[in-house]
């Protein structure tokens, strides 16, 4: 199977050049879903590193390299949210981590803030049920093509189409979206 042009085979492909190429995109998934910039730090940290720890198994033939990392990124996020608890008490125990100095966390409140608008948004959609939310997440948000999010979200890309039509049908028919908010790529993708 011939890959992409920017998608070179895994063999030629060091860890390193994946990582370079799509950590700002794996930051935005992140940043745009947490507004604490050490949990963005740290989330987008545990992303690459379950992906270096499982690299060796990546298999082109399944999607691109940014497709692998967003469902590395999904599942980092799930299992954030269900284990929030007893993060933050291990979190509270842990004292060798590494300090964001203070240009880390200015880049951080920047790229944090720059996704406020997204945060204000994901709250105005989550009456959407979760594969709704979802699949509208990926391609709107994400920048994932529908294939890729079905991909992702391990459904069929017909179901991902269906779902997706249905999530922009909600947001339309939701409330009235404020006149500022429409730089936004998820109410552009509602419209």
């Amino acid at each position: 199977m011939q890959t992409p042009a920017h998608e070179p085979e895994r063999g030629r492909t060091p860890f390193g050049e994946v990582y370079e190429a799509h950590f700002d995109a794996i930051l935005g998934f992140v940043t745009r879903r947490t507004a604490d910039v050490h949990v963005a730090a740290d989330l987008t940290a545990d992303v690459f590193l379950a992906a270096l720890e499982t690299f060796e198994g990546y298999d082109s033939r399944r999607g691109t390299h940014v497709m692998w990392l967003h469902g590395i990124a999904r599942n980092t996020l799930a299992s954030y949210a269900r284990d929030a608890a007893r993060e933050q008490k291990a979190v509270a125990a842990l004292s060798g981590r590494r300090l964001l100095d203070e240009q880390d966390v200015q880049r951080f409140e920047e790229r944090i803030d720059a996704a406020r608008a997204a945060r204000e948004l994901f709250a105005r959609h989550a009456v959407l049920s979760e594969p709704l939310r979802a699949v509208i997440d990926l391609v709107a948000v994400d920048g994932l093509t529908t294939k890729e999010a079905a991909k992702v979200l391990r459904i069929s890309q017909a179901t991902a189409r269906v779902r997706l039509h249905r999530a922009r049908a909600a947001l339309r028919a939701g409330r009235p979206t404020p006149s500022d908010a429409f730089s936004n790529p998820l109410v552009e993708a509602s419209r």
